[in-house]
């Protein structure tokens, strides 16, 4: 397995300065690094074990960035959540989980280790493959539509508080479906107004899509369910140039590699409901 190399990890144990951590699980990944679970290990040259891993990100004695994947995820998930409610967690993870030690960061770090040398790439006497580094998020494209679908999940309140139920079109099958949802909610949206929008066509394919996901189970982690207030679950879904977010009580964001920057809200309607609950009932969720 790629970054095995005794002496990587060898140099990566060695006084390593944990800086962050972070799952890498079917339920729960870094979705910046790929539309599902088998594709984010893929980048880090990872075989997609059942399980996961935990990813420990750090710095050597000199300053070199290293990714120590482990195979213990209680541990890392005891950690981050230490962390998240603001106590210290000493995570120091046994010799005999150490699956591989990697070279670089494959996630943006905002931290350094004190009294270290700056981050910097480990040379290649040490490290047996090219460094890993973050996905290009400065324009848009799938990394950075994740991230924004990610941001979404997050703050669901604040971005469904910008929105009108009265004010966006809820697609249908067809035009005429379409024009009798209208007439019967009694929103201003017509048929015609639904057509047009070529964002909105757009929606309707990844629609399509996830209610194949429904019959054809995609690969692991495309589908996701998570907390949410009361007895609603968020849902994320993924595939080929989109992203949706969604919450089964309410309605969905779709986020398109092809709408730079937009976020397309998507009503109820007669069809969501249903198919939030047949994508929840399939979804991956954490232990």
């Amino acid at each position: 397995m790629a970054g095995t190399d005794e002496d990587a990890v060898a140099a990566a144990d060695d006084a390593l300065y944990v800086l962050t951590a972070v799952l890498l699980t079917p339920a729960k990944f870094p979705s910046v690094l790929g539309d599902d679970y088998p594709e984010a290990c893929a980048a880090l040259g990872l075989a997609p074990l059942a399980d996961g891993y935990g990813l420990v990100l750090g710095q050597d004695g000199d300053g070199s960035r290293w990714t120590v994947v482990i195979d213990d995820v209680s541990l890392v998930a005891v950690a981050i959540a230490s962390w998240d409610c603001g106590m210290e967690y000493d995570l120091s993870p046994d010799e005999h989980t150490v699956v591989a030690a990697l070279p670089g960061w494959p996630l943006a770090v905002a931290v350094a280790a004190p009294g270290v040398p700056a981050p910097h790439d480990p040379g290649p006497e040490v490290a047996d493959r090219p460094p890993l580094t973050p996905p290009d998020t400065s324009t848009w494209g799938p990394a950075q539509r994740r991230l924004g679908a990610d941001e979404i999940a997050v703050q669901w309140s604040l971005w469904r508080d910008q929105i009108d139920d009265a004010e966006f079109p809820m697609p249908g099958a067809a035009a005429a479906d379409d024009a009798e949802t209208d007439e019967a909610s009694g929103t201003a949206e017509s048929s015609e107004k639904t057509e047009g929008n070529g964002g909105h066509q757009g929606v309707r394919r990844v629609l399509a899509e996830a209610r194949g996901y429904v019959d054809t189970p995609p690969p692991l982690g495309r589908v996701r369910s998570s907390f949410a207030p009361g007895d609603a679950r968020t849902l994320r879904a993924d595939g080929p140039g989109w992203s949706l977010v969604a919450r089964t009580d309410d309605i969905a964001f779709v986020l398109l590699d092809e709408e730079p920057g937009e976020v397309l809200p998507v009503g109820r309607g007669p069809e969501l409901p249903g198919l939030l609950e047949a994508l929840d009932k399939m979804a991956v969720r954490p232990l």
